[in-house]
């Protein structure tokens, strides 16, 4: 148990491309373990009629690895560019990016085997969002230098050119829908940054649903007029939920209207006890 504590420590101490990478770790033991399950149910399907059927593979697909190589490649690039991206880029923003781009992907996955007629493997990786963050941050700071051991000091457009341009030998292959997802994902990731860069965000509308599915599942707070707090003095609900000032002008108001003599007994306390302040 000690251990599972510790996962769950950790996880939560976790930034939030640290976080994608435990998801995606913890999803890949599953895929694992149930393969044929794991990929039946969350690997996004060639076929457009399937989809259909399980519509949340849009995203799911993402955290779909079968090999090691597959799943090692992605997060390693994911931990040091993710990280680079938060530096200069917001947090949600990382989200709007990452999820976007996983989304774009796998909307151009499915179009481009539903024109060409292909009926191969299901698509499963996080490739396609993982080319949208690198992308997106090498538009962003190009000339921004990275230290590789034994190699030395690399411009990171550079670094962003060789990944993409491993997805553009892919097209040759038979089963080259993968390939059109990443590269996918990449040129989301380039439109994206340059139109935050002229101050259009056209992910906000994203970053406003993740906002309302959070808030849609966390549990409401009890409201402050139903909240009591004990003090030496005698407390009402409204002296809690009500602003001082604000309570003061309602008081005042009253009086206005209908008189000193229509206050209650705790209104005139009230004012008289504001008053000596």
């Amino acid at each position: 148990m000690n251990i599972i504590n510790d996962i769950k420590d950790a996880y939560n101490k976790a930034n939030t491309v640290e976080k994608i990478i435990y998801v995606n770790v913890f999803l890949f033991l599953i895929t694992v373990i149930f393969t044929k399950f794991s990929i039946q149910w969350f690997a996004l399907p060639t076929s457009l009629n399937s989809f259909l059927y399980k519509p949340w593979t849009l995203i799911s697909y993402a955290f779909i690895h079968e090999r090691l190589f597959h799943i090692l490649s992605n997060l390693l690039v994911l931990y040091y560019i993710g990280n680079l991206f938060l530096d200069f880029f917001t947090k949600k923003q990382f989200l709007n990016f990452y999820f976007l781009g996983a989304i774009i992907g796998a909307i151009a996955f499915l179009t481009y085997n539903y024109f060409a007629l292909k009926n191969g493997a299901p698509l499963g990786g996080a490739s396609a969002a993982v080319s949208t963050i690198f992308v997106a941050i090498a538009t962003k700071i190009p000339r921004y230098a990275i230290q590789l051991r034994f190699i030395g000091s690399v411009e990171l457009w550079v670094l962003a050119a060789i990944w993409v341009s491993m997805s553009i030998l892919q097209l040759a292959n038979p089963d080259n829908g993968g390939a059109i997802a990443h590269l996918s994902g990449a040129l989301f990731g380039f439109i994206y940054a340059n139109q935050l860069e002229k101050g259009n965000d056209i992910g906000k509308w994203f970053e406003g649903l993740l906002n309302y599915f959070s808030n849609f599942i966390k549990p409401k707070e009890n409201s402050p007029l139903k909240t009591v707090h004990k003090s030496k003095g005698r407390t009402s609900k409204n002296d809690i939920s009500i602003p001082k000032q604000r309570k003061i002008d309602l008081i005042l108001d009253k009086i206005s209207k209908s008189g000193y003599e229509s206050l209650t007994q705790e209104e005139k306390d009230f004012l008289f006890r504001a008053g000596k302040k």
